[in-house]
Protein backbone atom coordinates (compact mmCIF):
# COMPACT_ATOMS: atom_id res chain seq x y z
CA UNK A 1 0.00 0.00 0.00
CA UNK A 2 2.49 2.50 0.66
CA UNK A 3 4.60 1.76 -2.22
CA UNK A 4 1.95 2.40 -4.86
CA UNK A 5 0.98 6.03 -2.96
CA UNK A 6 5.10 6.75 -3.18
CA UNK A 7 4.55 5.89 -7.13
CA UNK A 8 1.68 7.99 -7.18
CA UNK A 9 3.42 11.03 -5.83
CA UNK A 10 6.47 10.29 -8.03
CA UNK A 11 4.42 9.78 -10.98
CA UNK A 12 2.61 14.02 -9.42
CA UNK A 13 6.12 15.12 -9.34
CA UNK A 14 7.64 13.87 -12.80
CA UNK A 15 4.16 15.69 -14.57
CA UNK A 16 4.64 19.01 -12.56
CA UNK A 17 8.06 19.41 -13.65
CA UNK A 18 7.21 18.58 -16.94
CA UNK A 19 4.29 21.08 -17.27
CA UNK A 20 6.88 23.51 -15.91
CA UNK A 21 9.23 23.48 -18.45
CA UNK A 22 6.78 23.36 -21.55
CA UNK A 23 5.27 26.75 -20.22
CA UNK A 24 8.80 28.31 -19.96
CA UNK A 25 10.02 26.95 -23.72
CA UNK A 26 7.24 28.88 -24.81
CA UNK A 27 7.46 32.05 -22.84
CA UNK A 28 10.86 32.11 -24.18
CA UNK A 29 9.40 32.06 -28.11
CA UNK A 30 9.43 35.82 -29.82
CA UNK A 31 6.09 37.05 -30.08
CA UNK A 32 5.05 38.30 -33.76
CA UNK A 33 5.22 42.52 -33.71
CA UNK A 34 2.23 43.83 -33.38
CA UNK A 35 -0.10 45.22 -36.23
CA UNK A 36 0.90 48.91 -37.82
CA UNK A 37 -1.55 51.59 -36.88
CA UNK A 38 -3.80 52.45 -39.69
CA UNK A 39 -1.93 55.81 -41.58
CA UNK A 40 -4.11 59.43 -40.71
CA UNK A 41 -5.06 60.09 -44.17
CA UNK A 42 -5.96 63.94 -44.92
CA UNK A 43 -8.72 64.36 -47.15
CA UNK A 44 -7.86 66.59 -50.08
CA UNK A 45 -9.18 70.28 -50.48
CA UNK A 46 -12.34 70.57 -52.31
CA UNK A 47 -11.97 72.03 -55.62
CA UNK A 48 -13.35 75.78 -56.01
CA UNK A 49 -16.83 75.97 -57.85
CA UNK A 50 -18.10 78.92 -59.79
CA UNK A 51 -17.75 81.74 -57.89
CA UNK A 52 -15.24 80.45 -55.02
CA UNK A 53 -12.06 81.57 -54.77
CA UNK A 54 -9.02 80.28 -56.38
CA UNK A 55 -6.91 80.70 -53.24
CA UNK A 56 -7.54 81.58 -49.85
CA UNK A 57 -8.22 85.26 -49.31
CA UNK A 58 -6.05 87.27 -47.67
CA UNK A 59 -6.65 90.15 -45.75
CA UNK A 60 -5.97 93.36 -47.62
CA UNK A 61 -7.57 96.92 -47.78
CA UNK A 62 -10.28 97.25 -50.42
CA UNK A 63 -10.66 100.19 -52.41
CA UNK A 64 -14.29 101.17 -53.26
CA UNK A 65 -15.32 102.62 -56.35
CA UNK A 66 -14.94 105.79 -56.04
CA UNK A 67 -11.48 105.82 -54.97
CA UNK A 68 -10.53 103.71 -58.38
CA UNK A 69 -8.76 106.40 -60.54
CA UNK A 70 -10.52 105.60 -63.99
CA UNK A 71 -9.09 106.86 -67.27
CA UNK A 72 -10.87 110.48 -68.55
CA UNK A 73 -10.33 109.27 -72.52
CA UNK A 74 -7.72 112.23 -73.12
CA UNK A 75 -4.58 109.80 -72.72
CA UNK A 76 -3.97 108.06 -76.31
CA UNK A 77 -4.71 104.44 -76.78
CA UNK A 78 -1.61 102.58 -77.73
CA UNK A 79 -2.53 100.53 -81.16
CA UNK A 80 -0.83 97.96 -82.29
CA UNK A 81 -0.56 98.37 -86.37
CA UNK A 82 -0.19 95.67 -88.35
CA UNK A 83 3.19 94.64 -90.15
CA UNK A 84 3.84 95.94 -92.78
CA UNK A 85 4.15 94.07 -96.05
CA UNK A 86 7.35 93.39 -97.63
CA UNK A 87 7.20 94.73 -101.18
CA UNK A 88 9.46 94.08 -103.57
CA UNK A 89 12.19 96.58 -104.98
CA UNK A 90 11.07 97.50 -108.76
CA UNK A 91 14.37 97.36 -110.92
CA UNK A 92 15.15 99.60 -113.72
CA UNK A 93 16.17 97.56 -116.63
CA UNK A 94 19.16 97.58 -118.93
CA UNK A 95 17.88 99.82 -122.09
CA UNK A 96 18.40 98.13 -125.14
CA UNK A 97 21.30 99.97 -127.11
CA UNK A 98 23.59 99.23 -123.87
CA UNK A 99 22.88 95.38 -123.64
CA UNK A 100 23.70 95.45 -127.12
CA UNK A 101 27.05 96.82 -126.85
CA UNK A 102 27.73 94.25 -124.02
CA UNK A 103 26.20 91.44 -125.43
CA UNK A 104 28.41 92.21 -128.80
CA UNK A 105 31.49 92.03 -127.22
CA UNK A 106 30.51 88.38 -125.52
CA UNK A 107 29.97 87.20 -128.29
CA UNK A 108 32.48 88.17 -130.20
CA UNK A 109 34.68 86.60 -127.50
CA UNK A 110 32.78 82.95 -127.09
CA UNK A 111 31.95 82.30 -130.87
CA UNK A 112 34.69 83.68 -133.48
CA UNK A 113 36.03 79.98 -133.64
CA UNK A 114 34.12 79.09 -136.56
CA UNK A 115 35.32 82.50 -138.42
CA UNK A 116 39.09 82.17 -137.30
CA UNK A 117 39.05 78.61 -138.55
CA UNK A 118 37.75 79.46 -141.89
CA UNK A 119 39.91 82.13 -142.33
CA UNK A 120 42.78 80.29 -141.32
CA UNK A 121 41.53 77.67 -144.34
CA UNK A 122 41.46 80.49 -146.72
CA UNK A 123 44.64 82.02 -146.14
CA UNK A 124 46.59 78.59 -147.20
CA UNK A 125 48.64 79.56 -150.17
CA UNK A 126 47.20 76.69 -152.16
CA UNK A 127 43.42 76.25 -151.97
CA UNK A 128 42.99 73.03 -152.76
CA UNK A 129 39.90 70.11 -152.44
CA UNK A 130 41.27 68.55 -149.82
CA UNK A 131 41.22 72.71 -148.08
CA UNK A 132 37.96 73.14 -149.52
CA UNK A 133 36.54 70.10 -148.15
CA UNK A 134 38.00 71.45 -144.55
CA UNK A 135 35.71 74.50 -145.51
CA UNK A 136 32.54 72.42 -145.87
CA UNK A 137 33.56 70.55 -142.52
CA UNK A 138 34.10 73.35 -140.56
CA UNK A 139 30.90 75.16 -141.31
CA UNK A 140 28.92 71.40 -141.07
CA UNK A 141 30.36 71.18 -137.48
CA UNK A 142 28.93 75.05 -136.71
CA UNK A 143 25.09 73.24 -137.76
CA UNK A 144 25.04 75.84 -140.58
CA UNK A 145 23.56 72.87 -142.61
CA UNK A 146 24.40 71.32 -145.61
CA UNK A 147 22.62 73.49 -148.24
CA UNK A 148 23.70 76.53 -146.90
CA UNK A 149 27.22 75.08 -146.40
CA UNK A 150 26.91 74.19 -150.46
CA UNK A 151 26.65 78.00 -151.34
CA UNK A 152 28.95 79.18 -149.49
CA UNK A 153 31.41 77.21 -150.10
CA UNK A 154 30.72 77.91 -154.05
CA UNK A 155 30.50 81.27 -153.35
CA UNK A 156 33.82 81.76 -151.69
CA UNK A 157 35.51 79.88 -154.85
CA UNK A 158 34.48 81.43 -157.04
CA UNK A 159 35.02 84.67 -155.25
CA UNK A 160 38.53 83.79 -154.47
CA UNK A 161 39.38 82.79 -157.60
CA UNK A 162 38.26 85.85 -159.19
CA UNK A 163 40.12 87.89 -156.41
CA UNK A 164 43.83 85.68 -157.07
CA UNK A 165 45.92 87.29 -154.15
CA UNK A 166 44.46 87.17 -150.74
CA UNK A 167 45.75 89.73 -148.15
CA UNK A 168 44.28 88.91 -144.57
CA UNK A 169 41.66 92.14 -144.89
CA UNK A 170 40.78 90.91 -148.30
CA UNK A 171 40.07 87.39 -146.71
CA UNK A 172 38.05 88.69 -143.72
CA UNK A 173 35.68 91.13 -146.12
CA UNK A 174 35.15 88.46 -148.56
CA UNK A 175 33.97 85.89 -145.88
CA UNK A 176 31.62 88.56 -144.11
CA UNK A 177 29.89 89.44 -147.16
CA UNK A 178 29.00 85.59 -147.88
CA UNK A 179 28.37 84.98 -144.73
CA UNK A 180 25.84 87.86 -144.32
CA UNK A 181 24.14 86.52 -147.44
CA UNK A 182 23.51 83.18 -145.66
CA UNK A 183 22.76 84.77 -142.69
CA UNK A 184 20.45 87.22 -144.25
CA UNK A 185 19.61 91.18 -143.89
CA UNK A 186 16.22 91.52 -145.66
CA UNK A 187 14.15 90.12 -142.78
CA UNK A 188 12.15 92.34 -140.24
CA UNK A 189 13.86 91.45 -136.85
CA UNK A 190 11.23 93.64 -134.81
CA UNK A 191 8.96 91.59 -131.96
CA UNK A 192 5.37 92.82 -133.06
CA UNK A 193 4.02 94.03 -129.91
CA UNK A 194 2.12 97.21 -131.50
CA UNK A 195 -0.89 95.98 -133.17
CA UNK A 196 -2.54 98.08 -135.76
CA UNK A 197 -6.15 98.40 -133.75
CA UNK A 198 -6.29 98.28 -130.44
CA UNK A 199 -4.29 97.56 -127.19
CA UNK A 200 -2.77 95.10 -126.20
CA UNK A 201 -0.25 93.37 -127.98
CA UNK A 202 -0.47 89.75 -127.56
CA UNK A 203 2.95 87.78 -127.98
CA UNK A 204 2.99 84.17 -127.13
CA UNK A 205 6.15 82.17 -126.06
CA UNK A 206 6.35 78.04 -127.13
CA UNK A 207 9.05 75.35 -127.14
CA UNK A 208 9.88 72.39 -125.90
CA UNK A 209 11.08 71.55 -122.25
CA UNK A 210 14.36 72.90 -121.09
CA UNK A 211 14.96 75.21 -123.55
CA UNK A 212 14.30 78.86 -121.21
CA UNK A 213 10.99 79.80 -122.58
CA UNK A 214 9.71 81.01 -119.06
CA UNK A 215 13.14 82.59 -118.16
CA UNK A 216 12.76 84.35 -122.11
CA UNK A 217 9.54 85.71 -120.97
CA UNK A 218 10.37 87.02 -118.25
CA UNK A 219 13.50 88.71 -119.82
CA UNK A 220 11.35 89.91 -122.76
CA UNK A 221 9.37 91.38 -120.08
CA UNK A 222 12.57 93.30 -118.68
CA UNK A 223 13.22 94.77 -122.71
CA UNK A 224 9.71 96.11 -122.96
CA UNK A 225 9.69 97.67 -119.88
CA UNK A 226 12.75 99.10 -120.62
CA UNK A 227 11.42 100.82 -123.75
CA UNK A 228 8.69 102.46 -121.51
CA UNK A 229 5.74 99.88 -122.43
CA UNK A 230 3.56 98.42 -119.54
CA UNK A 231 3.41 94.71 -119.91
CA UNK A 232 0.88 91.69 -118.41
CA UNK A 233 1.95 88.05 -117.81
CA UNK A 234 0.22 85.30 -118.53
CA UNK A 235 1.48 82.35 -116.67
CA UNK A 236 -0.19 79.74 -118.40
CA UNK A 237 2.53 76.66 -117.93
CA UNK A 238 0.16 75.37 -115.00
CA UNK A 239 2.13 71.59 -115.69
CA UNK A 240 5.19 72.34 -114.53
CA UNK A 241 5.44 73.01 -110.61
CA UNK A 242 6.43 76.55 -109.75
CA UNK A 243 6.34 77.92 -113.33
CA UNK A 244 3.76 80.38 -112.07
CA UNK A 245 5.82 81.34 -109.48
CA UNK A 246 9.21 81.61 -111.37
CA UNK A 247 7.07 83.95 -113.75
CA UNK A 248 5.70 86.14 -111.08
CA UNK A 249 8.74 86.48 -109.81
CA UNK A 250 10.37 88.02 -112.72
CA UNK A 251 7.41 90.50 -112.95
CA UNK A 252 7.79 91.62 -109.76
CA UNK A 253 11.26 92.88 -110.58
CA UNK A 254 10.14 95.21 -113.10
CA UNK A 255 6.65 95.93 -112.24
CA UNK A 256 4.58 93.38 -114.29
CA UNK A 257 1.30 92.08 -113.24
CA UNK A 258 1.30 88.28 -113.78
CA UNK A 259 -1.94 86.48 -114.13
CA UNK A 260 -2.09 83.00 -112.94
CA UNK A 261 -4.25 79.61 -112.24
CA UNK A 262 -4.17 76.85 -110.15
CA UNK A 263 -1.52 73.92 -110.76
CA UNK A 264 -2.60 71.38 -112.72
CA UNK A 265 -4.98 74.14 -114.42
CA UNK A 266 -6.25 74.44 -117.85
CA UNK A 267 -3.28 76.73 -119.62
CA UNK A 268 -5.83 77.90 -122.54
CA UNK A 269 -8.04 79.71 -119.39
CA UNK A 270 -5.09 81.22 -117.61
CA UNK A 271 -3.95 82.87 -121.33
CA UNK A 272 -7.19 84.16 -122.02
CA UNK A 273 -8.00 85.64 -118.59
CA UNK A 274 -4.40 87.04 -119.09
CA UNK A 275 -5.56 88.60 -122.49
CA UNK A 276 -8.70 90.00 -120.60
CA UNK A 277 -6.84 91.60 -117.74
CA UNK A 278 -4.27 93.22 -119.78
CA UNK A 279 -7.31 95.05 -121.88
CA UNK A 280 -8.99 96.13 -118.44
CA UNK A 281 -5.81 97.31 -117.22
CA UNK A 282 -4.73 99.25 -120.63
CA UNK A 283 -1.32 97.39 -120.74
CA UNK A 284 0.70 97.69 -124.00
CA UNK A 285 1.46 93.87 -124.28
CA UNK A 286 0.41 90.60 -122.98
CA UNK A 287 3.30 87.85 -122.75
CA UNK A 288 1.50 84.41 -122.51
CA UNK A 289 4.27 82.00 -121.48
CA UNK A 290 3.20 77.83 -122.62
CA UNK A 291 3.98 74.93 -121.17
CA UNK A 292 7.11 73.14 -122.64
CA UNK A 293 6.16 69.99 -124.61
CA UNK A 294 7.54 67.33 -126.37
CA UNK A 295 7.38 67.84 -129.77
CA UNK A 296 6.84 64.27 -130.05
CA UNK A 297 3.22 64.21 -128.39
CA UNK A 298 0.37 65.37 -130.46
CA UNK A 299 -1.84 65.37 -127.57
CA UNK A 300 0.64 67.98 -126.18
CA UNK A 301 0.67 69.41 -129.63
CA UNK A 302 -2.70 69.83 -129.88
CA UNK A 303 -3.26 71.61 -126.77
CA UNK A 304 -0.85 74.10 -127.96
CA UNK A 305 -2.75 75.10 -130.85
CA UNK A 306 -6.22 75.39 -128.39
CA UNK A 307 -4.31 77.83 -126.52
CA UNK A 308 -4.02 80.18 -129.16
CA UNK A 309 -7.61 79.13 -130.81
CA UNK A 310 -8.98 80.43 -127.50
CA UNK A 311 -6.53 84.00 -126.85
CA UNK A 312 -7.55 84.38 -130.65
CA UNK A 313 -11.63 85.16 -129.46
CA UNK A 314 -9.90 88.23 -127.72
CA UNK A 315 -7.67 89.25 -130.76
CA UNK A 316 -5.32 88.12 -133.58
CA UNK A 317 -1.99 87.19 -132.05
CA UNK A 318 1.07 89.58 -133.34
CA UNK A 319 3.84 87.49 -132.45
CA UNK A 320 4.54 83.73 -131.53
CA UNK A 321 7.98 83.42 -130.65
CA UNK A 322 9.79 79.83 -130.96
CA UNK A 323 12.35 79.22 -128.23
CA UNK A 324 15.82 76.87 -129.30
CA UNK A 325 18.78 75.77 -127.37
CA UNK A 326 21.15 76.81 -130.01
CA UNK A 327 23.11 73.62 -128.58
CA UNK A 328 21.03 71.55 -129.84
CA UNK A 329 21.76 71.70 -133.70
CA UNK A 330 19.95 69.34 -136.31
CA UNK A 331 17.52 68.44 -133.91
CA UNK A 332 16.14 71.74 -133.07
CA UNK A 333 15.41 72.10 -136.48
CA UNK A 334 13.00 68.99 -136.14
CA UNK A 335 11.17 70.55 -133.37
CA UNK A 336 10.94 74.11 -134.96
CA UNK A 337 9.30 72.36 -138.28
CA UNK A 338 6.67 70.42 -135.97
CA UNK A 339 6.16 73.38 -134.03
CA UNK A 340 5.54 75.52 -137.40
CA UNK A 341 3.09 72.97 -138.23
CA UNK A 342 0.86 73.06 -135.08
CA UNK A 343 1.19 77.35 -134.93
CA UNK A 344 1.95 79.92 -137.07
CA UNK A 345 5.50 80.45 -135.97
CA UNK A 346 6.35 84.29 -136.57
CA UNK A 347 10.30 84.52 -134.74
CA UNK A 348 12.89 82.80 -133.37
CA UNK A 349 14.87 82.87 -129.70
CA UNK A 350 17.97 81.32 -129.51
CA UNK A 351 19.03 80.81 -125.88
CA UNK A 352 22.88 79.72 -124.98
CA UNK A 353 24.04 81.13 -127.80
CA UNK A 354 27.03 82.16 -125.38
CA UNK A 355 30.32 79.72 -125.40
CA UNK A 356 29.80 77.66 -128.04
CA UNK A 357 30.78 77.65 -131.70
CA UNK A 358 27.42 76.21 -133.19
CA UNK A 359 26.30 79.55 -134.28
CA UNK A 360 25.17 78.58 -137.78
CA UNK A 361 22.50 76.82 -136.14
CA UNK A 362 21.13 81.24 -136.72
CA UNK A 363 21.40 79.94 -141.04
CA UNK A 364 19.55 76.60 -140.88
CA UNK A 365 17.10 77.40 -138.74
CA UNK A 366 15.54 80.35 -140.85
CA UNK A 367 16.06 78.07 -144.13
CA UNK A 368 13.96 75.62 -142.59
CA UNK A 369 10.70 78.04 -141.16
CA UNK A 370 11.23 80.78 -143.27
CA UNK A 371 11.10 83.44 -140.11
CA UNK A 372 14.11 84.97 -138.63
CA UNK A 373 15.87 84.90 -135.42
CA UNK A 374 14.63 88.02 -133.87
CA UNK A 375 15.99 87.65 -130.00
CA UNK A 376 19.34 86.13 -128.82
CA UNK A 377 20.46 84.89 -125.31
CA UNK A 378 24.10 84.80 -124.20
CA UNK A 379 24.21 84.44 -120.49
CA UNK A 380 21.87 83.96 -117.55
CA UNK A 381 21.97 87.22 -116.49
CA UNK A 382 18.83 89.52 -116.61
CA UNK A 383 19.42 91.50 -119.81
CA UNK A 384 21.30 89.16 -121.50
CA UNK A 385 18.53 89.23 -123.79
CA UNK A 386 18.44 91.28 -127.15
CA UNK A 387 17.72 91.83 -130.93
CA UNK A 388 19.42 89.67 -132.85
CA UNK A 389 21.60 91.54 -135.65
CA UNK A 390 22.76 90.08 -138.59
CA UNK A 391 26.19 92.41 -138.93
CA UNK A 392 27.19 92.04 -135.21
CA UNK A 393 26.58 88.51 -135.18
CA UNK A 394 28.64 88.16 -138.33
CA UNK A 395 31.21 90.47 -137.25
CA UNK A 396 31.66 88.70 -134.22
CA UNK A 397 32.48 85.10 -135.82
CA UNK A 398 35.02 86.37 -137.78
CA UNK A 399 36.52 88.28 -135.03
CA UNK A 400 38.37 92.06 -135.30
Amino acid sequence: METVILAVVIAVVVLGALGGLIVGSRRKKSLPPPPPAAPDITAPPAEPHVGDEAETPRDEPRRTIEEVDLPDGSAPVAVEEPPALEIPEIEAPEPTAGRLVRLRARLSRSQNALGKGLLTLLSREHLDEDTWEEIEDTLLTADVGVAPTQELVDGLRERVKVLGTRTPDELRGLLREELLKLVGTDFDRTVRTEPETSKPGIVMVVGVNGTGKTTTTGKLARVLVADGRSVVLGAADTFRAAAADQLQTWGERVGAHTVRGPEGGDPASVAFDAVKEGKEMGSDVVLIDTAGRLHTKTGLMDELGKVKRVVEKHAPLDEILLVLDATTGQNGLVQARVFAEVVDITGIVLTKLDGTAKGGIVVAVQRELGVPVKLVGLGEGADDLAPFEPEAFVDALIGE
